[in-house]
This record gives structure tokens, C-alpha cells and sequence, in this order.
């Protein structure tokens, strides 16, 4: 088999075949993800698990509750700390997205540069060009849509600006060349582009992008073993017929020969294919790369071999095009990352907790998706794993524990065990200047003590209300941890419409009445419950949310 054959048959099979089956499959494994999850929730540690609660006892609070409710429009007092957290976690997704854009530029001009070595076109004409670097820049907008335009409106113009420039380049190029097919040109751009676009959405939906990278890479050595044994063995007579004389020996026929040899290179491949997966897993718990840098990588390496692979039709040598690409993208973005997101020594990282009637299901996943893209750039958010959030927020390491069926040693088993984790969280950010998000597997029994334990430890609270009515008991015991244990300052709620206002104000007051006696919240000005209204997630409620959160006073009990 001849390697143009194999360059431009096989491996764009392999890749198709990798991501088509990345789809199903994500599927499936985080649904068993999410099962698994839940019965371990439902389980009992079996060890003490003796509330953190003080004893002081009741006494009556000094000061009447109050209710402020809060929305988009809602204006707030913020300190200066405050400030500059809100800046950073704003602006914070946009920087990066200029970052990558430029690391996308890098990768536009070399793959533009390939195509004219490889095509050896000596016209070199501006407009075509032009044309070229900018259907090689589109990945870029798919990074800024992953990273940063959450909301409809930014998408719009992301798209608009990015097709209106492509329309005014296509138009000069007809302009110039009037015999040019005014059809030919967007067909270029979508032969280039919508293989990869098409594919790299099969893996990178939000319900399974948090492992999407994982398990193409692993169906990806899959997809080529299974076509290795056929490739080599095409390409050798004698080990073909040295193959058929064994299979036949074993009582195969032909059908089972051929079935035999695709069974055989998958094993050979997933061989060396999981332990590549697992020093993926162990890099991500050391620290070197996020799981965005997991994401955008598969993007763009995804990109850089399905564009590069027309190439191949003018050398073999030519499919090494978009790998040096991707290269030269990893260089530029890790170089910028580097110097942009500098460790701020103005002031601290904030820590989040994130606590929520786990029934919200996709509206959690929807919210949380959009505040993490803008807090991981100012602190880290802490949260006990539920089955509306575990998927979206699952590590590369816990999932390959679960795959190897070790997913109990996530869970906190004791008091002890939940300090020891505690103290074994890493404050510092990742590489891209993300900080990480600290997700706590709890059992039916060690729950309550980690709740505690988080809101002890963190800056700011968020308590995400929304469909809270007299069946959510838990939510009901964390509302009379956070009065007793917590300054409500730093605490904001998060009601809709399907909230039970009556219910949860009744619920509120008469946790008031039996506060603790040595709780922070009696004092002569107790301060206000927090409710912030929030209906449609867009940015300017997100930003006010934001504002609330990171404008709160830093605690000032040790954690």
C-alpha cells in the first residue's frame, strides 16, 4: 500500500471513524459515570463523621432579618480588592481568547505558507493570500466561542465579523479575477474547514466535552489498530499468508481471519493507548495543563490533521504541515498565556463555594458553565459533587479512576480524610492562569461535614436556589449551617420564578430565630439576606452576580 494511499484513505478513516464513535460513546460512559456517582452518594462511610457544629447554644438574635432582593440593575458598594477580582475575572476569558487568537494567527500563516510550498505556486497574488490565512484562522473563533462568547449576542457578532470579512475577501478576489466561479471559493472554505468543524462538535458538545479529548485520543489508537494489521500485512505477502496459514489452523475462515487481524491491532493499540491516558491523568494532577488546554489542543491538532491532509496528494512529507502548525500555535499561545497571566500580587485568589438544589439539572449546568468561565480567573470555586453538575465538572484523573473502577477513592470517607484532602488542595492556578475547581465526592454521612468545612474555608458563597420548595432537606440543613456558622455577607442566594419565596423566607426567619449563639450574624446590624433574582443567565446578570460575589468581605476566621 502506497503511503499517499495511507495518508489520504486511512488516515482520514481513522480520524472519522475516532470521532464519529467519540459521540456514542462519551455518552455512555458518563451516563455509567453519573450512575456510579449517585450510588456512591447514597452510600454510609462507616466512620465518625461528628458535626463541626459548635455548642454554644441558641440565643436570640439581637436583630431583626431582612430580605434585600438583587437583579441585573442592582447597584453595590465594593471594596478595592473586589475591583480588581471583578476585572480579572471579566476581562480574564477575553484576554485569553487574544492569546489564542494570536497562537491562531501563527498557525494560519504556517499552514498558508505550507499550502503554497506543497501547491510550489509562484504567482504569489495578495487576495489569494488573504483568502487562504483567513479560512485557516477559523478555529480561532470556535476557541473564543468555547472560552469566552457564552451569550447570543457576542456569538452573533463573532460570526458576523468573521463572514463579513471573508465575504469582502472573496469579493476582491472575484474583482480581481472576474473568471473566477463566485461559488468556488466559499466551496474552498468548506472543504477546508467543515470536516473538522462538523467532527470536532461530535466530541465537544457541552454535555461531553469534559472527556471528549480523553476518549477520542483512546478511539483514535483503536481506529488505527484496528486498520494496522490489515495495512501492514496488505503490504507484505508472505506475513499475509503466514497470518491466513495460522488462522486456518485455529479453525477460522476467511471472514474470521479478517475479523481476527482488526481484533488484534485494537488490542495492540489499546495497550499503548492507556497508558498514554493515564500519563495524561497524571500531568493534569501535577499541574501542567488545564482541562482547557486539553480541550483547545484536541481542537486545533484536530484542525491541523484533517486540513493538512490534502496535502499529502503532493508529498508524503507534506501531512506534517498542520503538526508543525499546531506547533507553532502551542508556542505563540503558551509563551502568551505565560506572560499575561502572571500570579497577581495585588491581591489574593478568592475561593467560591458553589452549593445548589441539585434537581436543576441542565439550568445548573447552563449557569455554571457560564460563572466558572469568568471566576477560574479569579480564584478557585470548591463544591460537593452532585449528579446535575458531576459530568460537566469531572478531571481527567477521576474519570480514568472510574474506567479502572477505582472511582471509590474520590469519595470522603471521614473527618480526617476530609482534612487531609482539604489540605492537599494546590492554590496555585494552572499554566493558562485558570485556578482549579475543588469537587468533593461526599457519602450519605460525610456530606454535612464538608458542606461546613467549605464554608469555612471560602471567600465568597453561592447558594443557587432556584426550584427550592419544602422537599429540598438538605438545602434546608446548609441555609441553617450558613446563618450559624457563616457571615451572610459574603453569602448570596440565587432565586427564578420556580423558587418558593413564601416557603423559603418562612424557612429563613425561623433558622434565624434559632441561630447559635456564637454565630458571626449576632451582631446589633446583622446584614441583609441576599437574594439575587436570576431569569435569563445573560451576561449583564451574570456580571452583577459577579460584582456581589467578589465585592464581599474577606472572612476573617482562619480555614
Amino acid at each position: 500500500m502506497s503511503t499517499t494511499i495511507v495518508l489520504t484513505g486511512l488516515l482520514p478513516f481513522v480520524v472519522l471513524a475516532a470521532a464519529l464513535l467519540a459521540f456514542p460513546v462519551c455518552f455512555v460512559l458518563l451516563r455509567l459515570y453519573r450512575n456510579s456517582v449517585s450510588r456512591g452518594m447514597a452510600r454510609v462511610g462507616g466512620s465518625d463523621t461528628a458535626s463541626l457544629e459548635s455548642g454554644a447554644g441558641i440565643r436570640t438574635p439581637a436583630a431583626r432579618l431582612e430580605f434585600r432582593y438583587l437583579d441585573a440593575d442592582t447597584k453595590d458598594s465594593r471594596n478595592q480588592a473586589g475591583d480588581l477580582s471583578y476585572q480579572r475575572a471579566v476581562r480574564g476569558p477575553w484576554r485569553a481568547s487574544i492569546v489564542y487568537a494570536a497562537g491562531g494567527l501563527c498557525y494560519s500563516l504556517l499552514m498558508t505558507a505550507g499550502w503554497l510550498l506543497a501547491t510550489r505556486d509562484k504567482e504569489i497574488v495578495w487576495s489569494k493570500l488573504l483568502i487562504l490565512s483567513w479560512t485557516y484562522f477559523w478555529p480561532v473563533i470556535l476557541t473564543i466561542l468555547l472560552i469566552a462568547a457564552y451569550d447570543s449576542t457576542r456569538r452573533w457578532q463573532l460570526f458576523g465579523a468573521y463572514f463579513a470579512m471573508l465575504a469582502v475577501l472573496i469579493a476582491i478576489a472575484v474583482a480581481r479575477n472576474p473568471e473566477m466561479g463566485v461559488g468556488s471559493l466559499p466551496l474552498y472554505w468548506v472543504i477546508t474547514n467543515g470536516p473538522a468543524t462538523v467532527l470536532l462538535f461530535t466530541f465537544l458538545i457541552r454535555p461531553i466535552r469534559a472527556v471528549g479529548p480523553l476518549v477520542l485520543v483512546f478511539l483514535l489508537a483503536l481506529a488505527a489498530g484496528s486498520q494496522s494489521v490489515l495495512s501492514v500485512a496488505g503490504a507484505n505477502e508472505g506475513l499475509l499468508r503466514a497470518i491466513t496459514g495460522i488462522g486456518l489452523e485455529l479453525g477460522l475462515g476467511a471472514h474470521g481471519i479478517f475479523i481476527a487481524m482488526i481484533l488484534v491491532g485494537m488490542a495492540a493499540f489499546a495497550f499503548f493507548g492507556w497508558p498514554l491516558l493515564r500519563l495524561l491523568g497524571k500531568r493534569y494532577e501535577q499541574k501542567k495543563f488545564s482541562e482547557q488546554s486539553i480541550m483547545l489542543d484536541a481542537l486545533w491538532l484536530l484542525f491541523g490533521v484533517v486540513q493538512s491532509i490534502g496535502f499529502a496528494f503532493e508529498g508524503a512529507a507534506w501531512i506534517l504541515t498542520g503538526p508543525v502548525a499546531f506547533i507553532g500555535y502551542k508556542l505563540v499561545s503558551s509563551l502568551g498565556l505565560r506572560w499575561t497571566t502572571k500570579a497577581p500580587t495585588d491581591n489574593a485568589p478568592k475561593t467560591l463555594l458553589l452549593l445548589r438544589v441539585f434537581a436543576l439539572a441542565k439550568r445548573s449546568e447552563q449557569l455554571f458553565d457560564k460563572l466558572r468561565k469568568h471566576w477560574q480567573y479569579a480564584g478557585s470555586i470548591s463544591m460537593i459533587a452532585g449528579p446535575d453538575l458531576v459530568t460537566t465538572t469531572i478531571e481527567p484523573h477521576e474519570f480514568l479512576d472510574f474506567v479502572s473502577g477505582r472511582l471509590g477513592r474520590q469519595f470522603v470517607s471521614d473527618g480526617q480524610d476530609l482534612e487531609r484532602r482539604v489540605k492537599a488542595i494546590d492554590p496555585a492556578p494552572d499554566p493558562d492562569g485558570r485556578y482549579r475547581i475543588n469537587e468533593f465526592f461526599c457519602h450519605n454521612d460525610t456530606w454535612q461535614i464538608t458542606m461546613e468545612r467549605l464554608a469555612a474555608m471560602s471567600d465568597a458563597l453561592l447558594m443557587d436556589l432556584r426550584s427550592f420548595s419544602p422537599a429540598n432537606q438538605g438545602c434546608i440543613f446548609e441555609l441553617g449551617r450558613l446563618i450559624n456558622s457563616v457571615d451572610l455577607n459574603r453569602v448570596v442566594f440565587l432565586v427564578d420564578h420556580t423558587t418558593d419565596r413564601a416557603f423559603l423566607e418562612s424557612t429563613l426567619l425561623g433558622l434565624w430565630q434559632t441561630m447559635s449563639a456564637d454565630s458571626p450574624n449576632q451582631s446589633a446590624g446583622a446584614p441583609p439576606i441576599k437574594l439575587f433574582r436570576i431569569e435569563r443567565q445573560s451576561g449583564s446578570e451574570l456580571k452583577t452576580l459577579l460584582r456581589f460575589l467578589l465585592g464581599a468581605p474577606s472572612r476573617t476566621t482562619p480555614a
